[in-house]
C-alpha cells in the first residue's frame, strides 16, 4: 500500500475522526486543555506507528501539559481507538505538537503590518509630492 493511496487516506480520516472524539468525550486527564483539536493524522502503511498532529488553543504551558497528559493517556487512547476502529493493527499513537496555526497567525499579523506600513509611507509621499 502506497503512503498516499486511497485506502490510506481513508485510514487517516477515520482516525483523526476517532482521536478527536476520544479526546474530547473520553480522556478525563485535567492536564488536557478544553481546546485541543487534533489536526491531522499520518498513519503508516503498515497499520504499526501513527502520528497524530495536536493543536492547543492557549499558551505554551498549557500545550506541553496537554502533551503530557497525552502521552500518559496513550495507552487508553490506543485501547478505545482499537474498539472504535476495525483495523488488522492498532497503531502505535505517537503525538506531536502542531504549531501551524499559530505560525499563521503569526506570519499574517506581520503581513498586515507591512502593509500598514506601506500604505503609511506611501500616503506620507502623496502628502509631500502635492506640497
Amino acid at each position: 500500500m502506497r503512503k498516499n493511496s486511497v485506502k490510506n487516506t481513508r485510514i487517516n480520516g477515520e482516525v483523526q475522526k476517532e482521536l478527536s472524539s476520544i479526546i474530547r468525550n473520553e480522556v478525563k486527564d485535567p492536564r488536557i486543555a478544553e481546546m485541543t483539536s487534533v489536526v491531522s493524522v499520518e498513519v503508516a502503511p503498515d497499520l504499526k506507528t501513527c502520528k497524530a498532529y495536536i493543536s492547543v488553543l492557549g499558551n505554551e504551558k498549557a500545550a506541553a501539559d496537554t502533551l503530557a497528559g497525552l502521552r500518559s493517556a496513550e495507552g487508553y487512547i490506543r485501547r478505545q481507538l482499537a474498539r472504535n476502529v476495525n483495523l488488522r493493527n492498532t497503531p502505535e499513537i505517537r503525538f506531536i505538537l502542531d504549531q501551524s496555526i499559530a505560525y499563521g497567525v503569526t506570519m499574517s499579523k506581520l503581513i498586515d503590518d507591512v502593509i500598514k506600513k506601506d500604505s503609511r509611507e506611501g500616503a506620507e509621499q502623496e502628502n509631500e509630492s502635492d506640497n
